[in-house]
């Protein structure tokens, strides 16, 4: 009986970290660049279950009944990196990472993933896929959240002011006198499930294959469009529907245990009163 509880409360963690990951994926639907998670559920493995004490085994000489399921578990949690949809902005300073051919992971056999690089406030390297830029008050092209938008020279893009067109090699010139300003660096990261999410549309990332350029590659095309942004992935009816299937799920769960937990009442006080 002990067993069924675990079983039913293994069930109810799973789904309630499941559930916990589809709300997340929901709350950054409107985040530009945001890449929604997806769960692995995985089945602990099944015990055998053999009978003791009984004058007739079966055959082979073995008393053996079958298997038991112990539970289930939330393995992992993974980003699902798919391109999300173009929305316009109309906006200078926004330019949408559209990503054509690029190389495949023989171990993996993922997809590499293009991004922006960008210097966080203590200074350490960073990817994003949101490109809603902004100009600080010092002139430089940065994310929403004020980290430093790197060039191809891997140093802070001066632009001076909101006065520019970016063409698709992400060439940043100046609308009053068309002066070349800069050029945005996109970078080619291999492994894309080594990325690791730190919060506000920022990756980590922690492969040992190393990121290099996309600019001037003849193995990786892209396309930066200005005036767009890159709509988060999540999709919003698919995300409720399978928040409703694991709160279903987890309902399931919970009734069994209390099922269990009547069960075991009635065993300790009732079976205790008529001995």
């Amino acid at each position: 009986m002990l067993r069924g509880l675990y079983a039913a409360g293994s069930g109810m963690i799973a789904q309630q970290r499941r559930q916990e990951m589809l709300s997340n994926n929901l709350s950054n639907i409107n985040t530009p660049g945001h890449k929604g998670d997806q769960s692995s559920l995985r089945a602990f493995p099944n015990m055998l279950i053999q009978a003791m004490g009984t004058d007739h085994p079966r055959s082979h000489g073995t008393n053996r009944v079958g298997e038991l399921s112990t539970g289930v578990y939330m393995q992992e949690q993974t980003p699902n990196f798919r391109q999300g949809d173009m929305q316009e902005t109309d906006n200078t300073t926004d330019v949408a990472l559209l990503q054509g051919l690029v190389p495949t992971d023989e171990e993996t056999g993922e997809d590499a993933m293009l991004v922006y690089e960008t210097l966080n406030n203590d200074g350490d390297l960073r990817y994003t896929r949101n490109g809603n830029f902004t100009v600080d008050g010092q002139g430089f092209l940065t994310s929403s959240q004020g980290h430093y938008i790197l060039g191809i020279d891997g140093e802070p893009i001066n632009v001076q002011n909101d006065q520019i067109r970016v063409d698709s090699n992400g060439e940043i010139f100046s609308t009053v006198d068309e002066e070349l300003l800069g050029q945005i660096n996109v970078a080619v990261v291999t492994d894309p499930t080594q990325l690791v999410k730190e919060g506000e549309g920022f990756l980590r990332y922690e492969g040992e294959n190393d990121v290099f350029t996309a600019v001037d590659n003849e193995d990786v095309t892209y396309q930066l469009q200005q005036g767009f942004i890159e709509r988060s992935n999540v999709d919003a009816s698919q995300t409720v529907t399978e928040m409703m299937t694991a709160l279903r799920a987890f309902e399931a769960n919970q009734k069994v245990l209390q099922a269990y937990d009547q069960s075991m009442e009635r065993a300790v006080n009732d079976i205790g009163r008529i001995g």
